[in-house]
């Protein structure tokens, strides 16, 4: 008594769920925050994005988390490292494209930014991605392909640290955080492709 057999996990596996970030196109965090579950978390996925995050940078430079979703076999974070503003994509631990500010940031108040501009319609499309400091462009970059469906359902989406895997274990070890103040994270959210379900 078992036929028939149900083939349809991938379906619904990707298949849209109650959240509470259903609908939200812009999220605010004003301190750090970690451990969200990706259920709960804002998806970037098939979409354009931006992420602004205002930060105090102490004397002697910064370095450290700033926000970062999934881990080693996929996701993507923006951080410091030895003072400049870097983000990664990691596309399923087979290439780790890499955007990254040439200069690192001077002690002090920052805002910095990505925006990543979404090459849909469509699943998996690539995009670009630019850095601003301040208001002021530093760097840009292309991302030949992004995750189509899912981020691995046991990462999480931190912000001032990374409590999972690391995306890119040659530029961090887990937890790396944010030496400097984090005053206020926003994430932003673009249309979604008209082919998307995420």
């Amino acid at each position: 008594q078992v036929l028939p057999l149900d083939a349809s996990a991938l379906t619904r596996f990707v298949a849209p769920r109650p959240s509470i970030v259903a609908g939200r196109s812009e999220f605010t965090y004003t301190r750090p925050i970690t451990s969200i579950p990706l259920g709960t978390a804002p998806s970037i996925l098939n979409k354009s994005f931006s992420v602004t995050a205002n930060i105090d940078v102490p004397a002697g430079g910064g370095e450290g988390m700033l926000v970062t979703q999934g881990g080693r076999f996929g996701g993507w974070g923006l951080y410091l490292l030895k003072g400049k503003p870097t983000f990664v994509y990691n596309l399923l631990d087979l290439e780790r494209p890499k955007i990254a500010a040439p200069q690192a940031l001077p002690a002090g108040k920052h805002a910095v930014e990505f925006n990543f501009t979404y090459d849909g319609p469509g699943f998996g499309k690539g995009g670009t991605g630019i850095i601003k400091v301040d208001g002021k462009e530093v760097a840009k970059g292309q991302l030949s392909h992004t995750l189509p469906f899912a981020l691995e359902a046991s990462e999480t989406f931190d912000i001032g640290s990374d409590t999972g895997t690391g995306v890119n274990d040659a530029d961090y070890v887990s937890p790396f955080p944010f030496t400097g103040k984090l005053e206020k994270l926003t994430l932003r959210l673009g249309p979604k492709s008209s082919s998307s379900s995420n």
